[in-house]
């Protein structure tokens, strides 16, 4: 039986987000990514609702429908933890919730469960590891490694205050539609590395005809319309945020992950040239202390549970089964 699924304004932390709630019982929160939205999980909302969850897919703070505050600080890895933090109070009936996080969303509740581990029972990631408190801030790491060398990096890339964003909006549909493409496993590699520093992202990628069956024209369509409301300042903004992460986190650089975890990932996502050795499951284990799972779905790209929803569905169920028995 298709459960309904309501949308919900909330109020939590100071600010007002879009959430998609569906089904009752423990509670679990879907956090996206960038370029995305709580759309992103429209295959997991279902599935997991039905094995007796309360579903919440939020808008992240800058997307879509929730508020859009202007300031770069406001998209502070603190806050957003605060945001997640304030959904599980004023949904959790007083209990820790499961939260899964794809993209920055997994960054977003891997230290949701570090920082305020009150409020969280269970943490899976999508494409990003956990991968601890890093010993210096990235935009320095990106600095050194790619800058310096005037090799082009799309995080150094975004950082600058406005220009990916004036970019990016003077086509919407069609930067959405050669960001997803050029991240996914359906495309040939190297489109977000092989550049000089000062290229553009989209500069070289390619907007393909027709689109990948994953990603279909409706699917396009409601993307569109969303980035029309919201534009790209916000999302963008998180990545103007390292130096004040980095000097937020320094408390927990101790700290591991306590609570049951799960990591799955595409072998053909571009975030693997970014973890240490390459091993996304080496890496989750040193820095948490339960990994339950560690997935690697063959030839998938970036977007996991969009490109490849069933494998990714079943073993996001298969270990809520697992820490509910």
């Amino acid at each position: 039986m298709k459960l309904p699924v309501r949308s919900h304004r909330l109020f939590v932390n100071g600010i007002h987000l879009r959430a998609v709630l569906a089904g009752d019982g423990p509670l679990v929160v879907l956090v996206h990514g960038f370029p995305e939205s709580w759309y992103s999980w429209r295959h997991q909302i279902q599935p997991i609702a039905s094995r007796g969850y309360r579903v919440c897919a939020i808008d992240v703070r800058g997307y879509g429908r929730s508020e859009r505050p202007h300031d770069i600080a406001a998209y502070a890895l603190s806050e957003l933890i605060e945001d997640v933090a304030g959904i599980v109070t004023l949904l959790g009936d007083g209990k820790p919730a499961v939260l899964i996080g794809h993209d920055w969303g997994a960054p977003i509740v891997w230290h949701t469960a570090l920082v305020r581990p009150e409020k969280v029972r269970a943490v899976a990631g999508l494409s990003v590891p956990f991968m601890g408190i890093p010993p210096r801030p990235l935009d320095q790491m990106l600095d050194e490694r790619y800058t310096q060398r005037q090799r082009f990096h799309y995080q150094v890339y975004f950082a600058q205050e406005g220009v990916a964003d004036a970019a990016f909006e003077t086509d919407i549909r069609s930067t959405l539609r050669r960001i997803y493409y050029s991240a996914s496993g359906d495309a040939p590699p190297g489109s977000w590395s092989n550049k000089s520093f000062g290229a553009a992202l989209l500069d070289g990628v390619p907007d393909p005809q027709p689109f990948p069956s994953w990603l279909t024209p409706r699917d396009i369509d409601y993307l569109v319309r969303e980035f029309e409301r919201s534009g790209f300042r916000g999302p963008l903004n998180r990545y103007r945020n390292h130096r004040r992460d980095f000097e937020f986190l320094q408390p927990y650089r101790e700290r591991k992950i306590e609570q049951p975890c799960l990591y799955i990932g595409g072998t053909r996502d571009l975030v693997l040239s970014m973890v240490p050795g390459g091993d996304p499951g080496a890496v989750m284990r040193a820095n948490a202390s339960d990994v339950r799972g560690v997935h690697m779905i063959d030839g998938c790209g970036h977007w996991t549970q969009q490109e490849r929803p069933a494998e990714t569905t079943r073993y996001l169920l298969d270990w809520l089964d697992e820490i509910d028995r």
